[in-house]
């Protein structure tokens, strides 16, 4: 599922070239509220996650203004998919139960299960993901498919 989370985002990227910077930057109802922070958010929050949390790694995520840019922005998503697709091809069955410790902005230390954090980051993309399709049709513009079928992601066994 990450490997296809980061075919979508891929695709959301290139969409944004399909549209001007103004309307990228154009604050929106819900969600974070605009199209090309929403984009910043996924990758940041799933590099936070798994680079600085799961393996408790120094990271440095930019603020969103040294980004700003579609190329930036693209530039940072590929370099963190860089970083942590290995991590992610690795995983295995027995990384599910080991324990991460959250620091939360107030201090509490909560522990959370890897294999959680893991399904959360999926389903937090697609989140943002059907957010992204609402504006797209709201700016009369065909989305970013989210089919899994055809995106060649499975083996068929025949």
């Amino acid at each position: 599922m990450f490997e296809y989370n980061w075919q979508v985002r891929r695709d959301w990227l290139d969409w944004c070239k399909t549209v001007n910077e103004e309307e990228l930057m154009k604050r929106r109802t819900g969600g974070i509220g605009f199209i090309l922070p929403t984009l910043y958010h996924i990758v940041a929050v799933e590099y936070g996650w798994i680079c600085g949390g799961i393996q408790e790694r120094a990271v440095d995520i930019p603020p969103f203004g040294e980004v700003a840019s579609l190329r930036q922005l693209t530039e940072f998503s590929a370099s963190c998919h860089a970083e942590l697709a290995p991590f992610v091809h690795d995983w295995n069955d027995s990384m599910d139960d080991r324990i991460m410790i959250d620091i939360t902005d107030e201090g509490e230390r909560v522990p959370h299960t890897y294999g959680e954090v893991m399904r959360h980051l999926i389903a937090h993309e697609i989140h943002h993901a059907g957010q992204l399709s609402v504006w797209s049709r709201e700016l009369g513009k065909e989305p970013v498919t989210a089919n899994l079928i055809g995106r060649g992601l499975f083996e068929m066994r025949v």
